[in-house]
């Protein structure tokens, strides 16, 4: 019990708000430059969370008031422990459990969620709007992804728990000398991409269109929950996607020095997409995830069984 405690302060809350703070940082700052603009300093997100902290908590009227104020707890709770189980597995392989992968995956669908239940509780015309562009899209991107996470369960012969998944490349090597999973892995990014409402796909936003979407109506400390569990989430899908395809995350010695490397390579990925690609309409991105990505998702699967 007290293992599962220290899992959850550490690697749960304080190691990734903190990365996530940095992360999203490192975002707005190569967004800036990209823009010929010089970019907010290295404390601006602890900065503006704090702000937001300070700032009054509005509840609008007509509203259905327990479901808009516990939506943003929800999702926090659910990267919380996504960040737990993911942090223990990588301490520690053998203290993961059966089916700990599929866990991951609804748990990593919960601020999604939980986005969709606020902007509908608000009772807001635009908020509502950008829920349901936020429900059509999360059905659009989570069959390839749940396809692609499972690529590398058929190369370790169905081994659905993350710490059989680490020894048997710990054991065998890296899936992404694989075809299939390198092909698995690309369908993961795109689906990351919009997992974390980034461009092509931060339609349920749309800052110029609907004004922040779902998050229209919430001020202060709602509002900064929500945030702080999207900077999380800009730590979490990279650690998962490691994980699943490239060894993990190590925490001693030189692998703590390549484990960054794989992680920065994947945010800057993300970045570069996101600012050399326009917004997309959302039925233009339920093309997109249904059509060629889903297509490429099985093909990975295919040639994970013929052992590619």
């Amino acid at each position: 019990m007290k293992d599962i405690f220290v899992y959850l302060i550490f690697p749960g809350f304080l190691f990734t708000v903190l990365l996530g703070m940095l992360a999203s940082w490192l975002d707005r700052k190569i967004t800036a430059r990209v823009q010929w603009r010089v970019g907010p300093p290295w404390y601006q997100s602890f900065a503006d969370l704090i702000k937001l902290l300070a700032k009054e908590t509005i509840i609008p009227r007509g509203c259905s008031r327990a479901t808009f104020i516990l939506a943003p707890i929800m999702g926090f709770a659910g990267v919380i422990l996504t960040s737990s189980i993911l942090g223990m597995i990588n301490l520690n392989p053998h203290q993961g459990f059966i089916g700990d992968m599929i866990v991951v995956i609804y748990l990593l669908m919960v601020p999604a969620l939980a986005m969709i239940m606020g902007g509908i509780a608000s009772g807001n015309a635009l908020s509502s709007l950008g829920a349901s562009r936020e429900m059509k899209l999360m059905i659009a991107y989570e069959l390839p992804f749940i396809l692609a996470a499972f690529t590398p369960v058929i190369k370790a012969g169905m081994t659905i728990d993350m710490g059989g998944l680490l020894e048997f490349q710990q054991a065998h090597g890296v899936f992404l000398r694989n075809y299939s999973c390198i092909i698995a892995f690309l369908v993961a990014l795109l689906c990351m991409q919009a997992k974390v409402g980034f461009v092509p796909f931060d339609i349920a936003e749309a800052e110029t269109e609907i004004n922040a979407g779902p998050f229209i109506e919430y001020s202060g400390a709602l509002l900064a929950i929500f945030k702080v569990t999207k900077m999380m989430l800009l730590v979490l899908i990279p650690t998962f996607l490691l994980t699943l395809f490239a060894g993990g995350i190590g925490f001693c010695g030189w692998r703590i020095g390549a484990s960054v490397l794989k992680y920065l390579i994947i945010l800057l990925i993300m970045i570069v997409i996101k600012n050399t690609n326009p917004r997309l309409r959302i039925d233009q991105a339920l093309k997109f995830f249904w059509g060629p990505v889903t297509v490429l998702a099985l093909l990975g699967m295919v040639l994970a069984l013929l052992g590619y």
